[in-house]
C-alpha cells in the first residue's frame, strides 16, 4: 500500500509521516501492524470528539439510509443543515444568526471575502502577517509569508497587511477597506493570543471606517479554548465568524456566519453570489449537529481548560522554552528546529502523534481531541519527557 500512496495519491511534501492506518478509536489511531498511536493531533484539530465518537458515527449512518446528496446548495429544505444552523443561532452572540454551509474552511474564507466586498462595495482587505487562511486562490492571498505565495502568483489584488498585536498598524485601516481578517489565534505563527484588548480595538477600528471584522475560527473553533468559539474569550464579536476543521467531529465542512441583514448580500445582485454544490450535504450537517449537540450538552467544554493545565505542570523541561496557546490549542516551543523535529519524529515511534506548525519552526503541535483523559495526558506527557531526557543524555555523552 506504501508503494501506491507514493505512485498514486498526490503528496504534498517530500517527507510524509506515512502511516499504514488500520483504525482510529478515541484518542488513538491504530496501523496496519497493530501498533497504537496516542493521538495529540486530532487531525490537526478536527477530530474534536476524538475518532469514531458513537454520536457522531450513529448521525452518519442514519443520515445516509434516509438520503444524501439531493440538490445543489439553497434550494431544498432538508432537515439536518436546518437544525444545524439553528443551533448555531442559539449558541452565537448578537446577530450572528445566518450561516452558509460550504464543505472546507478555505471554501468559508473565500465566501466571507466575498461577502465583505459586495457589502462594503470596496477592494481592499486587511490581513496579518504570518497568517494562514487557507491554500485556494483567495485564502492564500492573506497568507503573510511571501516564500509560500510567490511560486503561485499573481494571486488576488488589493490586500494589505499588518502585524496581528501591533496596535498602530490599526491606522492602515481606512475607508477603502472592505474587511480586516484574523485568526483570533494565530495558528501557523505559533498559536499566538491577542493581548490588551487587541481584537476589540481592531472592531472599534472596523467600526469607525465603515469596514467588516472577519474573525478566522477554523482552528480555535468548536470548543478547543474552553468556549464554542475563541473570540468569546476576548470580549468581541465580529461581523462575520468563519469556522471549519472541529465542526464536522471528523468530517469534511465548513461555514460563514453573519447577521441575516448581512448574509441576504449574497442572494441577489446577482443572484447566487455564492454557491456551492455539495455544501451542507446532508451526512456531513448530522455529523456536525451531532458533534455541536455533544459540546453543548455536556461538560467538555469546561473541562479544557483544566485539561490545559494539566498540560502546562506537566511539560516541565530545560529544552522547553515556553507553552503558547489556549486551552487544547497549545504548542511547546523548543528551543531550535532541530530539536522539534526530532521530538515529533521520535515520539512517533514511542507511539505518540504530534505535527508542526506551517511558520514557527521551533513549535511542536498539542492539540488533542477534547475527549482526551487524564490518564492519556499524563501517558502522553511522560513520553514527551522520556524523549527530551534522551537529548540530554545525548548531549551529556
Amino acid at each position: 500500500m506504501k508503494t501506491a500512496f507514493f505512485k498514486y495519491q498526490a503528496q504534498t511534501s517530500p517527507y510524509p509521516l506515512a502511516l499504514e492506518i488500520s483504525r482510529a478509536e478515541g484518542s488513538y489511531i491504530y496501523d496496519t501492524e497493530g501498533n497504537a498511536y496516542l493521538d495529540f493531533v486530532a487531525g490537526v484539530s478536527a477530530n474534536t470528539l476524538g475518532h469514531s465518537h458513537p454520536a457522531v458515527v450513529s448521525a452518519v449512518q442514519e443520515q445516509a439510509a434516509r438520503y444524501m446528496h439531493v440538490m445543489v446548495y439553497g434550494e431544498f429544505i432538508q432537515q439536518p443543515a436546518i437544525e444545524l444552523t439553528r443551533l448555531l443561532a442559539e449558541h452565537l452572540p448578537g446577530e450572528l444568526e445566518t450561516t452558509y454551509l460550504v464543505n472546507s474552511g478555505t471554501e468559508a474564507i473565500e465566501g466571507a471575502l466575498k461577502l465583505a466586498k459586495k457589502a462594503t462595495g470596496r477592494g481592499e482587505i486587511i490581513a496579518a502577517r504570518n497568517a494562514y487562511h487557507g491554500n485556494t486562490q483567495g485564502s492564500m492571498s492573506l497568507m503573510g509569508l511571501e516564500e509560500r505565495k510567490r511560486p503561485f502568483r499573481p494571486l488576488i489584488p488589493g490586500v494589505r497587511f499588518i502585524s496581528f498585536n501591533e496596535e498602530s498598524d490599526l491606522e492602515l485601516i481606512t475607508t477603502q477597506t472592505a474587511g480586516v481578517i484574523l485568526e483570533t489565534i494565530q495558528g501557523g505563527a505559533g498559536f499566538i493570543e491577542p493581548k490588551n484588548d487587541y481584537l476589540k480595538k481592531v472592531k472599534a477600528r472596523c467600526e469607525a471606517v465603515g469596514a467588516l471584522l472577519i474573525l478566522d475560527e477554523i482552528q480555535p473553533g468548536f470548543g478547543r479554548t474552553g468556549k464554542l468559539f475563541g473570540f468569546m474569550n476576548y470580549d468581541v464579536i465580529p461581523d462575520i465568524v468563519v469556522m471549519g476543521k472541529g465542526m464536522g467531529g471528523g468530517m469534511p465542512v465548513g461555514a460563514f456566519t453573519a447577521s441575516n441583514a448581512l448574509m441576504s448580500q449574497l442572494k441577489d445582485a446577482p443572484k447566487m453570489g455564492h454557491i456551492t454544490t455539495f455544501g451542507g450535504h446532508p451526512v456531513i450537517a448530522a455529523a456536525a449537529l451531532a458533534t455541536l449537540k455533544e459540546l453543548t450538552d455536556t461538560d467538555l467544554m469546561a473541562e479544557v481548560l483544566r485539561k490545559e493545565q494539566l498540560f502546562r505542570s506537566l511539560l516541565q523541561h530545560p529544552l522547553i522554552e515556553e507553552i503558547r496557546g489556549k486551552g487544547l490549542m497549545i504548542a511547546v516551543i523548543l528551543k531550535n528546529k532541530e530539536l522539534t523535529d526530532r521530538l515529533i519524529l521520535e515520539a512517533m515511534q514511542e507511539g505518540l502523534l504530534m505535527f508542526w506548525l506551517l511558520f514557527e519552526p521551533r513549535a511542536v503541535r498539542i492539540t488533542p481531541p477534547l475527549t482526551i483523559s487524564d490518564e492519556e495526558i499524563q501517558a502522553g506527557c511522560r513520553l514527551i519527557l522520556k524523549v527530551l531526557n534522551r537529548f540530554n543524555d545525548q548531549a551529556v555523552n
